[in-house]
């Protein structure tokens, strides 16, 4: 096991990766930028280092910044996080030849699972269902028409490098398909430096099912089941739940095994995501890996009583599962809810600035993992999110009604979050009932 990790990220999920260490006896390095100098949780890392100014381009994601406070630190491994460089693959390259570990896949089955439609291929390859659409990238409209007519309209536009929704367009007819393509490859050729998008029939409200896995360098492949993330507004996701609701049981069985199938033929090692969505007649269909620990793992975590920052760390330090398949059993119902610091009645507008007061909610099966604290002040440089709350009990009636509870106790004064906009959602039929896809937000709220 390591002695020593530096940790290339910030916030929420630095503060668990920290635990999780200290848990471990594994010392810690932290990094900062300006923005986030001062921060209560660095004071737990045995040392942490400034990277420079509050933009993240010139700090968090300033690769020979990150490197040299890694060698200062003299650490062993990094752990990315979410966001940032965590699927960068050049950055894992260059921690790697540098004799440092990387918390998570190798360079090569991250750039290869990091291009969606090499994965969609790969996808087809293992037998795994993908949505009917181009073989390969689309070079231009005229390709893109032809395509449409032969698997029919409406169509969506993804870049393959995309993820976040940039990059991504839906059309029903041809003039919309022609002006979408253009618009699909400017946003992804500014947002991500690769200007290739594919084509696939669009599913008509989808539900969207992930299923996390953990491979380790042995051989072992294991999935941990299936979170719902169907609950979304333009593409971000807002509530998580495990297990998916109203999932007939033979499905979950067969996507969860489809995901694993992928996973091994990528020779895909450490945590991971494989991502499904789901029609109205309950056929799944691969949309791609998130080949990195996710916002949402704590769900997976309440419902497996798998630490899964702990088994990231134990994999990339060599040493296998210590679980086969039958072993993982999912118990109760976990619900997690996202706390952003936005307005919902303002269209999500971002609230930057003083937290005054913080009252964290408890009682049997909550948690709530956050970095913030009275007095800390909310940055407008990075994502909103300041903390995630999640709810663990036996039923999904009960889930509910705790997490409601909970978001009632929650209390942040001094910026306006979304803990108000999350009670909507929970105490709504559809909600309740089990019946969202990805557009039950818009449509309920925002039509």
């Amino acid at each position: 096991m390591y002695k020593r990790i530096l940790i290339a990220n910030r916030g929420e999920i630095a503060l668990r990766v920290i635990r999780a260490c200290r848990e471990l006896g594994i010392e810690t390095v932290a990094i900062y930028s300006e923005a986030d100098r001062g921060s209560a949780y660095l004071d737990l890392a045995d040392e942490a280092y400034c990277v420079g100014p509050a933009k993240s381009a010139l700090s968090y994601l300033k690769i020979d910044r990150v490197i040299s406070a890694a060698e200062v630190g003299n650490v062993e491994a990094i752990h990315p996080g979410y966001g940032f460089l965590a699927e960068n693959a050049h950055f894992n390259e260059i921690c790697r030849s540098c004799k440092i570990d990387f918390i998570g896949p190798t360079p090569e089955a991250m750039q290869m699972l990091g291009d969606k439609n090499a994965a969609r291929s790969m996808a087809r390859d293992a037998g795994v269902p993908v949505v009917p659409g181009s073989e390969g990238l689309i070079e231009d409209e005229h390709q893109a028409l032809k395509i449409a007519h032969e698997i029919g309209f409406p169509v969506l536009i993804k870049a393959t490098a995309g993820g976040g929704g940039k990059g991504m367009r839906v059309a029903g007819n041809d003039l919309v398909l022609k002006t979408a393509f253009v618009q699909a490859q400017t946003e992804a050729k500014a947002a991500f430096g690769n200007a290739g998008v594919y084509l696939e029939k669009f599913i008509e409200r989808p539900r969207h099912i992930e299923v996390q896995i953990l491979a380790d360098t042995h051989g072992n492949v294991v999935h941990l089941w299936e979170r719902d993330c169907s609950t979304q507004r333009r593409h971000q996701k807002l509530i998580e739940e495990s297990p998916a609701p109203s999932l007939p049981a033979d499905r979950r069985k067969s996507m969860c095994e489809a995901a694993v199938r992928l996973i091994q033929s990528a020779g895909y090692t450490n945590a991971g995501t494989v991502e499904f969505i789901l029609d109205q007649n309950n056929n799944f269909y691969f949309i791609e890996v998130n080949a990195r620990i996710q916002v949402e793992h704590p769900v997976t975590e309440m419902v497996t009583g798998i630490d899964l920052i702990k088994s990231q760390i134990a994999v990339a330090a060599g040493e296998p599962l210590p679980f086969r398949q039958e072993d993982i059993c999912s118990r109760g119902v976990a619900i997690e809810c996202r706390i952003n610091a936005e307005n919902p009645d303002r269209r999500f507008q971002p609230c930057p600035g003083r937290i005054d007061k913080l009252f964290v909610p408890g009682g049997p099966g909550v948690r709530f993992d956050s970095h913030a604290h009275p007095g800390y002040v909310v940055p407008a440089t990075y994502d909103s999110m300041i903390g995630k709350l999640i709810v663990h009990q036996p039923t999904r009636p009960a889930a509910i009604a705790c997490m409601i509870r909970a978001l009632d106790e929650l209390r942040i004064t001094g910026i306006e979050t979304t803990a108000s906009f999350h009670r909507r959602v929970l105490s709504h039929n559809e909600f309740v009932k089990g019946q969202v896809d990805t557009g039950f937000v818009e449509r309920t709220w925002f039509a």
